[in-house]
């Protein structure tokens, strides 16, 4: 059996337990900017409609009291690794799959710590003992289903699907439940007139597939009760950071600064990682939402920021930009850790020694930060406005 353990309005409620005056009150955590969305809601004010990725706007017209709070990444952070300490202690095989969830393979642990809900409720308890906060476990024999189960019952739920239960479950379950079903597949399989997981079952899989890709396929084995094994590792595949403006921008230089401030954040990451990589990507979304992404395979192993900004400028620079920009995103994959060899230039070219010395600066920037606070220290141009004839800094 497996379990999904999924945390409770995970960043709101720590700021409830760490201020107990916002306690049952309604609480987002956000940017205070009117494009901003809301990252988690606590659900006194889900109580009002309000919902994850919903703008910030338009949760203040459904609770003009609601409080928003900009929330605090490291904080958050660090509970969601003691949280991941607690699973580890439960079973070999945990694997997160978010800051505030993952799977836990209970096989062979029932001898230690009993059946699987047994595991569940000790993991319950020793995450509010010691953390201070709630979460909902599911258990079922597969992924889909654990993941799902998890959320029946929110907040402080525990909810069990047997295995002679699964068939009844997949039956009934509405396809817009299915983790993965977004709205476009939703608007293909209700023109199909799938309405549950147990009507794939009686579906031409052949048809779905053509129809739906991968997802077709996919929808084909979870309606018989297959998923994909949990492995004991899983590996991250990326590294991004993006930004939704508070106005939308045009200019090179302001384009420019925000691409810097983004490289900046990718490589504190790959570099608290101990990770080099081979490849840098951007992301643009337009003032009429739409959105174009640009990638680019580094000639060398590469971790500093300045490495990683002249990249993202260079696949800035070859965009035909003819709308006003909403959101900018870098991010960086193909990785590969810093005890492991790699082939060196036998002649360094002038672009390689300067990004040796900018990585002798990162590594002392990361220091100050991890020491001082993320906002002790920072480029120069990023703390002063764009001047619009500017062709951008380093």
């Amino acid at each position: 059996m497996i379990l999904h353990v999924d945390m409770d309005a995970f960043f709101a409620a720590i700021e409830q337990r760490d201020n107990p005056r916002l306690k049952g009150r309604p609480v987002i955590v956000s940017g205070h900017s009117k494009r901003s969305v809301v990252s988690t809601a606590s659900y006194e004010a889900r109580k009002f409609g309000i919902c994850s990725a919903m703008p910030v706007f338009q949760a203040k017209q459904k609770c003009p009291h609601l409080i928003i709070l900009p929330g605090s990444r490291n904080k958050y952070l660090n509970d969601s690794q003691q949280i991941m300490k607690i699973l580890k202690r439960f079973s070999p095989v945990v694997v997160p799959v978010s800051i505030d969830e993952a799977y836990v393979d209970t096989q062979g642990c029932d001898k230690l710590f009993g059946s699987p809900k047994q595991i569940a409720v000790q993991i319950k308890t020793a995450v509010l003992n010691e953390i201070g906060l709630t979460c909902s476990v599911g258990i079922a024999p597969v992924k889909f289903l654990a993941k799902i189960a998890s959320d029946m019952n929110k907040p402080d739920g525990l909810t069990y699907i047997s295995r002679k239960n699964m068939d009844n479950v997949i039956a009934t379950l509405p396809i817009k439940k299915v983790p993965g079903v977004g709205t476009q597949a939703l608007k293909l399989l209700t023109a199909l007139q799938i309405k549950t997981l147990g009507d794939v079952k009686h579906f031409d899989q052949a048809l779905l597939s053509r129809k739906l890709g991968k997802m077709g396929t996919r929808l084909s084995k979870l309606s018989l009760g297959h998923d994909t094994p949990l492995q004991a590792q899983s590996v991250r595949k990326s590294i991004s950071s993006e930004t939704t403006l508070s106005k939308d921008i045009y200019t090179l230089a302001e384009v420019r600064k925000v691409l810097l401030e983004q490289s900046h954040r990718v490589g504190r990451d790959l570099r608290k990682k101990n990770w080099i990589c081979r490849h840098v990507s951007i992301k643009i979304k337009f003032s009429d939402f739409s959105q174009i992404t640009r990638s680019k395979k580094t000639e060398s192993w590469i971790s500093s920021s300045n490495a990683i900004y002249d990249l993202a400028t260079q696949l800035y620079d070859k965009v035909s930009i003819k709308k006003k920009i909403r959101l900018i995103g870098v991010g960086v994959s193909d990785f590969k850790h810093t005890s492991e060899p790699v082939q060196m230039s036998l002649l360094l070219d002038r672009d390689e020694k300067i990004d040796q010395q900018w990585d002798c600066v990162d590594q002392a920037m990361d220091s100050v930060l991890q020491k001082f606070g993320s906002d002790i220290i920072k480029k120069a141009s990023l703390n002063t406005p764009c001047d619009k004839k500017s062709k951008g800094t380093k």
